[in-house]
C-alpha cells in the first residue's frame, strides 16, 4: 500500500496490530500531546497555590482548583471550535496539524514567560490547541473504519492506550524536573514532548491519503468575514470581562460550566433541527442525550484527579517510599499505568465478544456506577490527619477510576463516530467532548466544597449521585437502543 492510498484501501489494512497503519501515526501524535498535556497539568495546580518561596504564585487553593477546572473545561469546550474549523474550513487533517503547533507554543509560553502572563498565554494556547487536536484526531481514527467494522472499538482502545502512555510518562518526568530544577523546567519538558509529536506527525502525514483532507460541510466564502468578526468580538468581550473583574480566578470554573451547558444545548438544537440530516440520523442524535448526561456526571468525578485528588495527594496522602517523599504530581501517573495494563484486556474482550458485547448504554452505566463506588471508597480513609492516608488505598481507588474510564471513555469516542450525521461528523465528536468539558469544569467547582472537615459527606453525596445516574441509564437502555437504529 502506498503512502497516499485511497480510503477504501486504508480501511482494509491490518498492518498495525490488526488495525490500519495510519492509526500508528495518530497513536504517536496523541501520545506526545498527552505527554505534554498531562505533564503540564500534573504540576499546574501546585504552581498556582505553592508560595513564592517554593516557586509558585501563592494563590489560594480555592482559586487554584477553580482555574484548573476552568482550564480543563475550556480544553474540551474548545473542541467545538476545532471541530467547526475542521468541518467548515480546513478539514480534520490540517486542523490537527495547526492545533499541535498551537499546543507547543502554549507550553513554550509557560516555560519562558514569568508569573501570570505565562499562565494566561500558555493555558489559552494549550486549551484551544488541545481542543482542536482532540476533536480531529478522534474523528480521523473513526474515518479509518467502515461503520460496520467490528475492529472499531478495539482500534479506539489501542488509540486510548497511546493517550495513556503519554499520560503516564508526562507527570513522572515533569514532576521530577519541577522537584529538582523548578516549575519552568517542567513546563519546558512538556514543550519538548509536543515538539517530538509534531515532528513525527509531519513526517508521516501522507499516510492518510484523502482522510480528513477536505471539510465535509464547507463554509461559503461570503460568510467567512462575518465569522471572523464574531470571533474577534468574542475575544474582546472576554478581555473586558477579565479586566473589569467580572471573571475572577475564584469563579472561572462556574463560568465555564455555564458556557458549556449553553454550548451543549445550542449544539444539540443545531444538529437536531438541521435539514441536512435524515430522520434516522436525527433519532440517533436523540439517543445520545441521556449518555451525554451520564458522561458529564462521570467526568465531574473522574477529572477531580487534577483538583481534589491533587490536593489530597499533596496534603493527605502518605507519600513516603523507603524514606523519600515522592512528588505529589506522580499520583497522576497511577491511572495511566492501569490503563496500559487493562486497555488491551478490554479491547480483546470487546473483539472476542463481537456482537455479543454489552450495548453502549450499558457500558456508559457501568462506568458511571463504578466511578461513584470509587468515591465511596475514600470514606474509610477520612479523618486521619495530614499525610496519613495509605498509598495503597489511593492506588485501589484509582484502579476503580481506571475500570470506570475503560467502560465509558473509549466507548464514548467510538459511539459518537457511529451516531454522527454525515454533515456533522467532527462536530458530533465535539459533543462528546462537551460532556468532558462540563465534567472537567464541574470538577473545579465541586472541589471548592472539599476540605478535611467535610470529607465523608462530600464523598457520600457525590458518589451516591453518580451511582443513581448509572442505575437510571440502565432503566432507559431499551428506549435508547430503539432510538439508535441498529448502532450497538
Amino acid at each position: 500500500m502506498s503512502d497516499t492510498a485511497p480510503t477504501s484501501e486504508i480501511r482494509t489494512d491490518h498492518r498495525f496490530f490488526g488495525q490500519p497503519l495510519p492509526l500508528a501515526n495518530l497513536f504517536g501524535v496523541e501520545m506526545w500531546e498527552r505527554f505534554s498535556f498531562y505533564g503540564m497539568q500534573g504540576i499546574l495546580i501546585y504552581y498556582l497555590y505553592y508560595s513564592a518561596a517554593d516557586g509558585g504564585l501563592g494563590l489560594s487553593q480555592l482559586a487554584a482548583t477553580s482555574i484548573v477546572g476552568a482550564y480543563g473545561g475550556t480544553v474540551y469546550l474548545s473542541t467545538i471550535v476545532g471541530a467547526w474549523i475542521a468541518d467548515r474550513l480546513l478539514g480534520a487533517e490540517r486542523t490537527l496539524f495547526y492545533s499541535a503547533v498551537l499546543v507547543m507554543i502554549g507550553h513554550i509560553a509557560l516555560a519562558i514567560l514569568p508569573g501570570f502572563i505565562g499562565v494566561g498565554v500558555g493555558l489559552i494556547c494549550v486549551a484551544f490547541g488541545s481542543g482542536g487536536l482532540k476533536a480531529t484526531a478522534t474523528s480521523m481514527v473513526g474515518d479509518l473504519y467502515d461503520e460496520k467494522d467490528d475492529r472499531r472499538d478495539a482500534g479506539f482502545s489501542i488509540f486510548y492506550m497511546g493517550i495513556n502512555l503519554g499520560a503516564l510518562l508526562g507527570p513522572l518526568l515533569t514532576g521530577f524536573m519541577q522537584n529538582r530544577y523548578g516549575f519552568h523546567w517542567g513546563f519546558g519538558l512538556a514543550a519538548v514532548g509536543m515538539f517530538l509529536g509534531l515532528a513525527q506527525y509531519t513526517i508521516y502525514r501522507r499516510q492518510f491519503g484523502d482522510i480528513g483532507a477536505a471539510p465535509p460541510h464547507p463554509l461559503p466564502a461570503d460568510l467567512r468575514l462575518r465569522v471572523a468578526g464574531g470571533a474577534a468580538l468574542a475575544i474582546v468581550v472576554v478581555a473586558v470581562l477579565a479586566t473589569t473583574g467580572v471573571i475572577t480566578s475564584g469563579n472561572m470554573s462556574d463560568i465555564v460550566v455555564g458556557l458549556t451547558i449553553f454550548a451543549a444545548v445550542a449544539y444539540f438544537a443545531l444538529i437536531l433541527t438541521s435539514k441536512q440530516i435524515t430522520s434516522i440520523e436525527r433519532s440517533r442524535v436523540w439517543s445520545f442525550i441521556p449518555m451525554f448526561l451520564a458522561s458529564s456526571v462521570f467526568w465531574s468525578l473522574f477529572q477531580q484527579q487534577f483538583t481534589m485528588v491533587a490536593v489530597y495527594a499533596d496534603e493527605r496522602l502518605n507519600r513516603n517510599l523507603f524514606g523519600w517523599d515522592f512528588p505529589p504530581s506522580w499520583v497522576q501517573s497511577i491511572n495511566p499505568v492501569f490503563i496500559i495494563v487493562f486497555a488491551g484486556v478490554f479491547a480483546a474482550a470487546w473483539t472476542k465478544l463481537g456482537p455479543r458485547q454489552p450495548s453502549s448504554p450499558i457500558k456508559f452505566a457501568c462506568g458511571t456506577i463504578i466511578m461513584g463506588i470509587a468515591f465511596l471508597c475514600f470514606i474509610p480513609m477520612a479523618g486521619g490527619g495530614a499525610n496519613s492516608a495509605p498509598l495503597l488505598g489511593l492506588v485501589g481507588i484509582l484502579l476503580l477510576f481506571t475500570l470506570a474510564e475503560l467502560f465509558l471513555s473509549p466507548v464514548g469516542l467510538s459511539l459518537t463516530t457511529k451516531l454522527a450525521p454525515k454533515n456533522f461528523h467532527t462536530q458530533m465528536v465535539a459533543l462528546f467532548y462537551l460532556s468532558v468539558a462540563l465534567g472537567s469544569a464541574m470538577a473545579g467547582t465541586l472541589a471548592g466544597y472539599y476540605d478535611e472537615d467535610n470529607e465523608v459527606p462530600y464523598y457520600l453525596w457525590i458518589g451516591g449521585a453518580s451511582i443513581a445516574v448509572g442505575l437510571i441509564l440502565i432503566a432507559l437502555t431499551p428506549r435508547i437502543r430503539k432510538l439508535m437504529h441498529g448502532v450497538h
